[in-house]
């Protein structure tokens, strides 16, 4: 018969353990010890003498002239001694608030008292007398005893940290691993949360079905993949899959951040790799994720900056793990990298991590999908179309997009209202692209600049055949900004041609130009202009080949990550009459552009003027707005 299992059973089983008394805990031992050892040399410094009775001096030479005193003992200033039978029995009839005692103690005052002795000696007293100081035994305990409490200390400490370094637990749990396991009880994100990135859902949907059920694979002679790395820009949606996996997986699931290896102790991160793999054999079929990847693994080798050993022995150890899987084992291990060009060869070849899935910014059907996912909670107006929306969001992230809906709820919040309406996105979305409105005030001769400039880089984005459409033209300061030239691309792009980059160059210097052709100087305003078409023409130049004079060449024109170290160790792939032709050409095709630039706004200066004076009026004028005024103009001129 089994016993019931009700609340009485349950309390007879829970009695033994409420019984129990509570162990003391290691810690404690030492300091107990320590108090034993420190109350024994009190005991012992006090020799096991009775208690004695404390006489005034003037007392106690009464005491030895009314013959009361047996004998004393003489140590420095200090006095002991006997009480003689009727002594002691005088002194407890006399003074009743006394102990008894035989004895009895006193304190001579620090000047010389020569007649003590010769009174000790006329009533017959025994005298002894005691040196200074404690005993030789006594002395040697007070002089050994720190020290030997002092090394106690260390070797209790280095084995307590020992101890907990190797079984884990307390504050020196350095070699554990730092890996969460996730529940799927407790992960609220699915793969129906995850939108725009179909295609990578597929390939985790069948790595989880492998998961799953192994044995469908395994007959047909298939092996699972040890390793899956996630490609892709910040806020595609790495982490989120990942997170996704953990609530769809049926399998143990542990997540880490490649930073949490590393700690200040060396060998710690090799340690924690150990016992992270452990832990997922125990649970396998198990997942492995780890975020940034790149913290880690990146290049082994000196560069720039050094090496570091630590963190090559961490990589080192990871590769032996994932090297040293068997197929049967089921330990997948997931990682997610913005950085696939930094990472170590080592880590990419098969078998190790056997599938790379690249997760690129969103296009405007997945842009849809994904502002569709973060609306679900958000009440929105009839005004809200999302693929207008997804079609003015060209370059989003998912992570912008979520941004993006969130900003808009806020301003919403802001305004008091019920629902989120299209203004509110069109708000949102200028605060994340422009910036946050600033209350810079200008004087009115900047002002003006500021129109001009803004209004040359306007014109150039209408007139050029194969730039971007104008958005929006606005003086108002946004971010670091003073003014703004919004452009919006129709589609995505993937390639660009060599007059599409030529007339962005155009658009990008139009600010300049305006300037140099209103006033005859230009000012500070362009810098950045400056900056972004110097980069981009130096590009088109040494990398993607499109210049007659230099030919088809793709040269490396500075490394993007010095301290990789890669092109420390190689030699140059030009020679320096190579660059000098290649700067001479950079500012060759720079001025040619500028010049073509200032001509085509010489040509359009009323245009200019009449946009200029409108926004200076207005502040901010849309694309409908500047293709009216410009159009009127033309009507003028050909008037």
């Amino acid at each position: 018969m089994t016993a019931p299992s009700g609340p009485d059973n349950q309390n007879q089983k829970q009695k033994p353990e409420q019984n129990q008394q509570p162990a003391i805990p290691n810690q404690f031992a030492f300091l107990w010890l320590s108090a034993a050892i420190f109350l024994m040399v009190l005991w012992l410094q006090d020799g096991g003498q009775p208690r004695l009775q404390d006489l005034a001096y003037s007392e106690f030479k009464t005491a030895v002239m009314n013959q009361q005193v047996a004998e004393v003992t003489l140590k420095e200033e200090a006095i002991t001694g006997l009480f003689t039978d009727s002594g002691a029995a005088d002194f407890s009839s006399d003074n009743p608030a006394r102990t008894s005692s035989p004895g009895f103690q006193t304190i001579r005052p620090p000047m010389e008292d020569p007649s003590l002795l010769d009174l000790l000696e006329e009533h017959d007293v025994i005298i002894r007398a005691t040196p200074s100081g404690l005993p030789w035994w006594q002395e040697m305990i007070r002089g050994f005893l720190p020290w030997i409490l002092l090394l106690a200390l260390m070797f209790w400490f280095w084995g307590a940290a020992q101890k907990r370094m190797t079984q884990g637990g307390g504050p020196f749990d350095f070699s554990r691993s730092k890996a969460r396991r996730a529940r799927k009880e407790t992960s609220t994100a699915t793969l129906d949360d995850v939108a725009g990135i179909e295609s990578a859902k597929r390939e985790i949907a069948e790595i989880i079905d492998f998961l799953k059920s192994p044995e469908k694979y395994r007959a047909l002679g298939a092996v699972m993949p040890k390793g899956v790395l996630l490609v892709g820009p910040p806020g595609t949606g790495k982490t989120l899959l990942a997170r996704a996996i953990a609530g769809e997986a049926e399998v143990p699931f542990y997540s880490i951040s490649a930073s949490e290896f590393i700690e200040m102790f060396v060998g710690v991160g090799a340690a924690r790799v150990r016992d992270m793999f452990k832990e997922a054999r125990k649970d396998a079929p198990a997942l492995i994720f780890i975020d940034e990847l790149d913290a880690i693994g990146r290049s082994r080798g000196a560069g720039l900056g050094g090496g570091h050993d630590e963190r090559e022995q961490t990589l080192n150890q990871i590769l032996t793990e994932m090297d040293g899987f068997e197929a049967h084992e089921n330990v997948l291990v997931l990682a997610a990298t913005n950085r696939p060009d930094v990472l170590d060869s080592a880590l990419l070849r098969p078998g190790r991590f056997d599938r790379k899935i690249t997760l690129d910014r969103p296009h405007k059907e997945a842009r849809a999908a994904i502002l569709a996912v973060h609306v679900r909670k958000v009440p929105l107006a009839n005004d809200v179309d999302l693929d207008q929306l997804a079609a003015r969001t060209i370059g989003f992230s998912g992570a912008d997009l979520k941004n993006l809906v969130n900003e808009a709820a806020l301003t919403a919040a802001r305004e008091s209202l019920h629902e989120v309406n299209a203004h509110c996105f069109e708000l949102a979305r200028d605060r994340i692209i422009l910036g946050e409105e600033r209350d810079t005030k200008l004087n009115p001769q900047e002002r003006e600049a500021v129109a001009y400039h803004e209004c040359g880089h306007a014109i150039m984005a209408y007139y050029m055949p194969n730039a971007d459409p104008l958005t929006k033209l606005t003086i108002i300061p946004h971010g670091m900004a003073m003014g703004v030239t919004e452009q919006t691309p129709k589609e995505d792009h993937y390639t660009y041609t060599e007059s599409y980059l030529k007339d962005r160059i155009k658009v990008m210097l139009g600010g300049r130009c305006s300037e140099k052709l209103i006033y005859g100087e230009v000012s500070t305003g362009a810098q950045n202009d400056l900056k972004e078409a110097t980069a981009l023409i130096r590009k088109m130049i040494g990398q993607w080949g499109m210049s007659e004079k230099i030919g088809p060449l793709g040269l490396s024109i500075g490394e993007d990550h010095v301290f990789l170290g890669r092109e420390m160790g190689m030699p140059r792939e030009f020679s320096e009459k190579m660059a000098e032709m290649i700067d001479g050409e950079i500012q060759s095709q720079l001025l040619a552009l500028e010049k073509a630039t200032l001509d085509f706004l010489n040509e359009h200066r009323n245009q200019l003027e009449a946009l200029a004076k409108a926004v200076l009026k207005q502040e901010t004028l849309s694309a409908e707005d500047v293709e009216e005024i410009l159009r009127q103009e033309d009507s003028r001129k050909i008037a």
